[in-house]
């Protein structure tokens, strides 16, 4: 039996944050629950079968926290609240919103978007080695950021390390035109542009001629222990077996290190194994060593990107 029941909406602003960019929002909530969502002013109407009725209004009310103070909610939120009502995880979906990692320069909260974002986070915070496995989009290199450059400005640790292999450029960097940092900038973009979100960009170079923040390719870490340091090695899916050992085995006292990666993009021929991969096998039952996985549904890009990755999973599948 088809019915209907009507949510009224306290204002316009709650209205617009429910219903999204061309009403986008209300499109996900449908596919999400089978229930027909149309908003008139402020009335929402949700017509389906009962148990899709239901469900969808569940899913408004547990997303009310956002859209109710005016903040455009997006389809990362709905999956993960759907999520966390399939999985009785409702008190964990309210820590996730009440969890603030840190504020941009800017001004802007940044907080995990999924329910397995604060997993790894919380997996970052208890243990000095962890892994974070997951497709593009997916937050890994930019939390454990945040993570580090706070911990770094609160003195928990005297230095961040940001690294990751070169390997369009087979570690040799030396045919690159101008110095060293020049040479392997084009390599390390996406760990400056987490940084400049919270630091003043005239100010990391300074910090980097201190020592205070360090980015440089793999290929610099052989030889060196890197004690009371906050280490990323990004992108470690593209290195090799003797790369990733070194690299682990750099790490020195009162430090923490975050290892990622995508399975799904290595660069490396194919006659070459990954170092993250390989490391994975190995490390998995060692204690202190914390895997997170990440997948198309911890996406928080723009929302194509999430389906561009289904895709090629779809694509892959044998």
């Amino acid at each position: 039996m088809v019915e209907a029941v009507t949510v009224e909406l306290p204002n316009a602003a709650s209205a617009i944050a429910l219903a999204g960019e061309r009403e986008e929002n209300l499109k996900i909530l449908a596919r999400q629950t089978g229930a027909t969502l149309v908003l008139h002013g402020l009335a929402l109407r949700i017509s389906g079968t009962d148990p899709q009725i239901e469900l969808a209004t569940r899913l408004v009310k547990a997303l009310e926290a956002v859209w109710g103070r005016g903040t455009v909610i997006s389809g990362v939120d709905i999956l993960t609240a759907r999520h966390a009502l399939d999985t009785k995880q409702q008190d964990e979906l309210h820590e996730l919103r009440q969890d603030v990692l840190a504020r941009t320069r800017r001004g802007e909260d940044i907080r995990a978007k999924t329910l397995q974002q604060r997993q790894y986070i919380q997996a970052v915070r208890t243990h000095d080695l962890t892994f974070c496995i997951g497709p593009a989009g997916t937050g890994k290199t930019f939390l454990a950021a945040v993570l580090a450059v706070q911990a770094v400005l609160a003195n928990q640790y005297e230095r961040l390390i940001l690294t990751r292999p070169a390997v369009e450029a087979g570690e040799k960097l030396g045919f690159l035109p101008g110095d060293l940092q020049q040479k392997i900038d084009p390599y390390l973009r996406p760990l400056y542009d987490a940084l400049y979100e919270f630091i003043d960009p005239e100010k990391i170079p300074s910090l980097m001629e201190r020592g205070v923040i360090e980015v440089a390719p793999i290929a610099y870490m052989r030889g060196r222990t890197l004690n009371n340091a906050f280490v990323i090695l990004d992108e470690a899916q593209n290195t090799t077996p003797a790369q990733m050992k070194m690299i682990l085995t750099r790490l020195g006292f009162r430090s923490r290190m975050v290892v990622t990666g995508d399975l799904t993009q290595t660069d490396l021929p194919q006659y070459q194994s990954s170092g993250l991969a390989i490391a994975q096998k190995i490390l998995q039952p060692v204690e202190g060593v914390a895997f997170c996985h990440l997948s198309k549904a911890d996406v928080v890009r723009h929302p194509l990107v999430q389906r561009i990755v289904a895709a090629y999973e779809q694509h892959e599948q044998p």
